[in-house]
């Protein structure tokens, strides 16, 4: 609000037996040694925390207080239980103790302003009536109105107690009704937002062998308002609904990214989702991120793929470049075979003195073990593929016979295999005639696997009538 006032203002007693006094039935807790914390994080930016503790209670009603809740709570979801304990009501303040919060409050009330005169240090104290605090704060002292300014004058604000519900920090409240006396388990559990995690690939890819290392982490995030300290931490793969934000839709591949299915599943699942359990407890500070190895991978089958995808059947006056793929099996080459969450992968390969060299990144999506996945790192400018449509004739209402080349070039000192893959065939399609064998991927697209000498070129001819 003001700079003197978040500069100046004092408060008299908030130690007092006044101000203790507004909750005589409150028990705060906060940290305690025997507190078992688990924090469960979505990829829809929510998160599930659940904090078990063992409380002392007293028979009756009585109002549990929990000052290291997170600010994000989503209060409608906070569920406390405890054996013959009733929940009576509870309550989420996040009215913050702050100097501009207590001047607000104070409106109507009198309030005590100490001026220090800079030359004598000398104190004069005086009481004033605040009448307004808006854009600035009104007082009343005596017969005169005065509005409280930033002059360099050093100046206190005492106030005679603190306005019940402002908390130093947001608190969860809970009215509860004991059957009986005793220590006993209670465990909180709710929703919050501001807790993420991604995960992140680094790959080193050897083609002279055919093999590819590579380590996975899991980045946490938590700009949550609290710290998760020495919690079990799960990780949730997948798109969880939710009633407040549209449902998000299927996972789909990233651009640049072939998966096909795998069957593998694990303990680790959790209904149509994943869970990804970390290894040890770890602490998840407030504005911190963390990274956590989950994966690591030795030596896996993988290879470099040329590939140019087509999806009509048209002409191209100027040739294509192929892109560049790296296919690989998730979860191959890991002792425990497991599952990869979506994320970032990024390829390296050594350079001629041996040091790894970055080459390309792209997304993945959530990946069953046992999936292959192709991931596009790049595109080759002296590997290109340039189509044209020979000829197109109409036969008939429903069909048309069409020839097309494809004239595949190589500017590379090696030999290459170029993946041409071309789409747009219909389900009754039928191919008459092809210089090179293809194959059927599905029920509209065909592929053909071009060898294309070192500084060479390769022309395939393909004849074909297309339906529906």
């Amino acid at each position: 609000m003001r700079n003197w006032l978040l500069a100046t203002a004092a408060l008299a007693v908030l130690g007092s037996p006044s101000a203790q006094a507004q909750n005589p039935a409150a028990a705060a807790i906060g940290p305690a040694p025997e507190r078992k914390l688990s924090v469960t994080i979505y990829n829809s930016g929510q998160s599930l925390v659940e904090d078990a503790r063992h409380l002392d209670l007293k028979a009756g009603r009585q109002r549990l207080e929990f000052k290291d809740v997170s600010p994000n709570i989503r209060s409608e979801t906070v569920s406390l239980s405890a054996a013959d304990v009733g929940i009576v009501e509870q309550n989420f303040d996040y009215d913050l103790l702050t100097p501009d919060i207590l001047m607000e409050k104070a409106v109507g009330q009198q309030i005590r302003i100490v001026r220090t005169n800079p030359g004598t240090g000398r104190e004069t104290t005086e009481t004033a009536t605040v009448l307004a605090a808006n854009e600035g704060v009104v007082l009343q002292i005596g017969d005169r109105i005065e509005v409280l300014r930033d002059d360099g004058l050093p100046t206190r604000v005492i106030f005679d107690k603190v306005p019940p519900n402002l908390r130093a920090r947001p608190t969860l409240s809970v009215t509860v009704d004991s059957a009986r006396a005793g220590a006993r388990e209670t465990r909180l559990s709710y929703l919050t937002g501001g807790l993420g995690w991604r995960a992140d690939y680094v790959s080193l890819f050897d083609e002279k062998s055919g093999r590819m290392d590579m380590t996975g982490w899991i980045t946490l995030t938590n700009s949550s308002g609290t710290d998760y300290e020495k919690a079990d931490v799960q990780l949730v793969a997948g798109n969880v609904g939710g009633a407040a934000s549209p449902r998000p839709r299927p996972p789909r591949g990233a651009p640049g990214i072939v998966t096909s299915a795998g069957t593998q599943s694990g303990e680790g699942a959790l209904g149509d989702y994943y869970l990804y359990t970390l290894p040890e407890r770890t602490t998840i500070a407030q504005n911190q991120t963390k990274q956590v190895s989950f994966l690591s991978v030795q030596q896996a089958p993988a290879k470099k793929v040329y590939r140019v995808q087509l999806g009509d059947f048209t002409s191209q006056e100027q040739p294509i470049s192929a892109d560049v793929r790296l296919d690989f099996t998730a979860g191959s080459g890991a002792a425990s075979s497991p599952q990869m969450p979506a994320g970032v992968i990024r390829v390296y390969i050594r350079d001629a003195k041996g040091d790894p060299k970055f080459i390309g990144e792209n997304n993945i999506p959530h990946t069953p073990a046992g999936s292959d996945l192709s991931v596009q790192t790049g595109r080759a400018f002296d590997v290109t593929l340039q189509p044209t449509l020979v000829s197109q004739e109409r036969i008939n209402d429903q069909r048309t016979r069409y020839e097309m080349t494809y004239l595949v070039r190589n500017a590379r000192p090696e030999p290459v295999v170029v993946n041409v893959r071309q789409s747009g065939f219909g389900r009754r399609a039928k191919i008459l005639k092809e210089s090179l064998p293809s194959q059927s991927l599905n029920a509209f697209t065909r592929a053909w696997e071009v060898a294309v000498p070192a500084n060479g070129e390769t022309t395939v001819t393909v004849s074909f009538e297309n339906g529906w």
